[in-house]
């Protein structure tokens, strides 16, 4: 069997190549493999929810990162400010298409000129930057700022503080949020210029982990 031949097999089968090679191929085999990897795509959309599928994937990821994986919440997260939040969504796209929605946030009045941030959630798998999460943050606090905003608040897990720090936040207080440790922290408002769009879209090169 040449090499040519071996092309034609499946992609990442080399069981053929191995048993058809000299001895000094067959010991370095393990070589050709390679970890196995899922590609993310380069273009995202932040946007405000507008479609079913949006809405459910949303919430289908807090139930994920809130419920499955730190258990703050038994069964679901949802609450009574999903009646009035507006949620954000951040899709990736494939050939400029919308195809799933991987990270997530939510922004209510609660009294005017008062704004509070809530569930920011992000697919694991897209979580070896903080990028993602700050455009999450960043639009979310740029389209409540648009809205009337003159505070933003939110209550923030402490393994979060640090970049919502380097993303122009300060600290007011220690609080406890069902039974966990948080930080209740302040907008800067300065650094979120009013923002009217409900859908910017970005480039990056993340590549997903396996």
């Amino acid at each position: 069997m040449n090499l040519v031949n071996v092309a034609r097999t499946k992609s990442g089968d080399f069981s053929c190549f191995q048993s058809a090679a000299p001895d000094f191929v067959r010991a370095t085999y393990a070589d050709f493999t390679v970890a196995p990897y899922r590609f993310a795509p380069g273009e995202f959309r932040i946007k405000h929810v507008s479609e079913s599928w949006e809405r459910r994937a949303c919430a289908e990821l807090r139930r994920a990162v809130f419920c499955d994986e730190q258990q703050i919440f038994e069964h679901d997260d949802a609450d009574a400010l999903d009646a009035c939040a507006l949620p954000i969504a951040a899709i990736a796209c494939l050939i400029g298409q919308p195809d799933d929605v991987v990270g997530t946030v939510r922004i209510c009045e609660t009294e005017p000129g008062t704004w509070w941030g809530s569930r920011l959630a992000v697919r694991p798998d897209y979580r070896r930057s903080a990028w993602l999460g700050g455009e999450l943050i960043h639009h979310a606090v740029c389209t409540a700022h648009a809205r009337g905003a003159k505070h933003f608040y939110a209550q923030v897990q402490v393994q979060n503080v640090k970049l919502f720090e380097r993303l122009h936040w300060t600290t007011l207080d220690a609080v406890i949020v069902q039974g966990r440790p948080h930080v209740l922290m302040q907008a800067d408002l300065a650094h979120y210029p009013a923002r009217a769009q409900d859908d910017v879209g970005f480039f990056s090169g993340l590549r997903a982990a396996a």
